[in-house]
């Protein structure tokens, strides 16, 4: 079977997660790609990144005007959050297929906008969920689905991170408008990402939220107790006040206790496996992490876009799965706000959750600019 030919892909936005993360992974599999644009608003900025990138890299400044000038096959997107959902739907419209920075959207109206955009195009996006295509993180999802561990139990999801008030001082940080949250969008996004896919579907979501430390419109710490459909009960912390930063996993099921412990990324080794006392050592050493060591990154998430396109099918990381991650950060923001648990499945047009993750409510909906 011939292969593919390379797909054309353009980067829109040239800052450090793209130079850095998406460039690496485009470089990663040179064999099926060929970067052809970068767009960005800063020419600075732009220049500096062709330099880096090659020049036979077009660089532009706007984005209809990349998509109309290189009709690209596949979108890159690393531009502040508030950006992703214009981008998306513009790229989609031309039939390009999107991978985009996390929250690829702000509300879960403008997630359900990129959904009719994909149904009109026939094309798909994508959000950067990396540390799923780890090869310890796909081992361990084989071993809990598969039913090898027992039933899950109990878990627990830990975003412990730190950022001080220079990290706050860039304008687009700290607002309901160019971030739609704190730490539970932002940051602690990936690792219950992360915990969904392991587990599966939540069913009912009793949370807090507060601003302890910056003086942001969003919280800067949440903490939540949910219950999954297996029954398994977990909590969920996300934090940038913690000195001591850490990522963290733990699902304790009938059988055995599965933990990953990490900062940015993880590897087989970050994963351990503690087998119940009831456990014959022969059934524990087929748990040990598989001989390939992928770690969790953008390249191997390109990878699984790239196979996916292919083939002609929905990408991982897409429709309706990357939408319930989503929801789980407004479910997560409605009870902290309220003080009521909420369901999956409750926040639907005509809530105000729906189109605002503060929900306009009074002590958390966006301050006015003098």
């Amino acid at each position: 079977m011939s292969r593919p030919a390379r797909r054309r892909v353009a980067v829109v936005g040239t800052g450090a997660i793209v130079s850095g993360s998406h460039l690496s992974a485009l470089r990663a599999h040179a064999e099926r790609v060929e970067l052809v644009a970068a767009v960005d608003v800063d020419q600075g900025r732009l220049d500096a990144f062709r330099e880096l990138a090659g020049d036979e890299v077009a660089g532009f400044t706007s984005v209809d005007e990349m998509l109309d000038a290189v009709r690209p096959d596949l979108v890159l997107i690393g531009t502040p959050p508030s950006l992703h959902r214009e981008q998306t739907v513009a790229a989609l419209k031309t039939g390009a297929w999107v991978l985009c920075e996390k929250p690829l959207t702000l509300s879960l109206a403008e997630y359900d906008e990129i959904a009719a955009a994909e149904e009109a195009s026939g094309a798909y996006a994508s959000v950067i969920f990396q540390h799923r295509y780890g090869s310890g993180a796909v081992h361990a999802r084989e071993l809990i689905t598969s039913g090898e561990l027992g039933a899950p139990r109990v878990a627990h999801c830990q975003t412990t991170w730190h950022r001080d008030a220079a990290y706050y001082a860039v304008p687009w940080r700290g607002t309901w408008a160019s971030e739609g949250g704190g730490p539970t969008m932002g940051h602690g996004i990936h690792q219950y990402d992360l915990l969904l896919h392991l587990l599966g579907p939540w069913a009912e979501i009793r949370a807090m939220a507060a601003r302890l430390v910056h003086d942001t419109e969003s919280e800067d710490v949440s903490t939540a107790l949910v219950r999954f459909e297996n029954g398994a009960l977990a909590t969920v912390v996300n934090s940038v006040l913690s000195p001591d930063e850490v990522s963290r996993i733990r699902i304790d099921c009938a059988d055995a206790t599965v933990e990953l412990t990490h900062l940015y990324g993880h590897r087989n080794e970050d994963w351990t496996y503690t087998p119940a006392p009831h456990v014959a050592s022969e059934r524990a050493d087929a748990w040990r992490t598989p001989t390939a060591d992928v770690p969790s990154s953008h390249a191997a998430q390109l990878g699984a876009l790239l196979d996916a396109y292919d083939n002609g099918v929905r990408p991982p990381g897409s429709g309706a799965d990357a939408r319930a991650t989503l929801e789980f950060a407004a479910a997560l923001y409605k009870s902290a706000f309220t003080g009521h648990a909420v369901l999956a499945g409750e926040i639907a047009p005509g809530d105000p959750f729906y189109p605002a993750m503060h929900g306009d409510h009074p002590h958390w909906a966006p301050k006015e600019r003098v």
